[in-house]
């Protein structure tokens, strides 16, 4: 961003931004380059030792505040801890990067991560989405910013049910920029493809080619207030536009055979 953007991103989105999913990958480097252009951070993930530690840092390397909130959101509970975290700050961000992704056969996976990760990847945003969207309204200005994924824009077997939480996350970012553009918030769809992050090894993917999650998260904050919707990467943006035309059926058949060739072998 040009000086006189950041001038006026600080100006629309700060003092404070709220990041979950804030202790590694595209989270964590999106908290950082938060800090990098003057706001300050809560830091929101389960892991209370990696945030103190970015916390520390980034307090140390930008000189800007930043606290960590260790909050579990698959739980009832933790959009409500978040929101007592976060209630006497001047919030003007949220970037809801917080989720997982599984992988392999539908029928075949554990029920209970799956049903885990539809309660991280759409209950716990959705909430995230209703409270911070309203208190931005309120206020007058603001930014929504949710992850959603390349897999959001058709099915995806190999990986359908996490291509279908994000299909919902996607869905719901357009409606609300929509919803709320004539109250001065901003909302943005962040749909990366392959990203070096931890994502891959829990979802049980293999991942060649893949876009620095630093790359990922400044061409983000960018395409804010730009948009309703950013394909960060060259990889990614080259799957989402050479499959637009094809109909659905055929766009669902590719991309079978790409998360296919992606799919780590299970142990025998």
């Amino acid at each position: 961003m040009s000086p006189r953007r950041r001038h006026r991103f600080r100006e629309r989105y700060g003092p404070w931004a709220v990041v979950t999913g804030a202790s590694s990958g595209i989270g964590r480097a999106l908290a950082s380059e938060l800090a990098a252009l003057g706001l300050s951070v809560v830091l929101a993930a389960r892991s209370a030792p990696e945030l103190q530690e970015l916390a520390e840092q980034l307090r140390a390397k930008h000189g800007t505040d930043a606290r960590p909130v260790p909050v579990d959101l698959a739980r009832g509970t933790g959009v409500s801890e978040l929101d007592a975290a976060t209630r006497e700050l001047d919030a003007g961000l949220l970037v809801a990067a917080a989720g997982f992704g599984t992988s392999g056969p539908f029928v075949a996976a554990p029920l209970e991560t799956e049903l885990d990760m539809l309660a991280v990847n759409c209950a716990a945003l959705a909430a995230q989405a209703h409270h911070f969207g309203g208190r931005f309204a309120a206020r007058g200005r603001g930014g929504l910013v949710l992850l959603s994924s390349i897999v959001a824009f058709q099915g995806a077997p190999h990986t359908a049910h996490y291509a279908a939480t994000k299909a919902y996350v996607h869905t719901l970012a357009e409606g609300l920029y929509r919803e709320l553009a004539p109250r001065g918030v901003d909302v943005l769809a962040c749909a990366p493809g392959p990203t070096r992050t931890g994502f891959a090894a829990r979802a049980g993917l293999t991942m060649g080619a893949a876009a620095a999650p630093e790359s990922v998260a400044r061409a983000t904050l960018a395409a804010l207030g730009r948009g309703p919707a950013v394909v960060p990467g060259a990889l990614a943006k080259v799957l989402r536009y050479s499959l637009a035309p094809l109909p659905r059926w055929a766009r669902v058949r590719i991309m079978g055979a790409v998360m296919g060739g992606m799919v780590a072998p299970r142990p025998q």
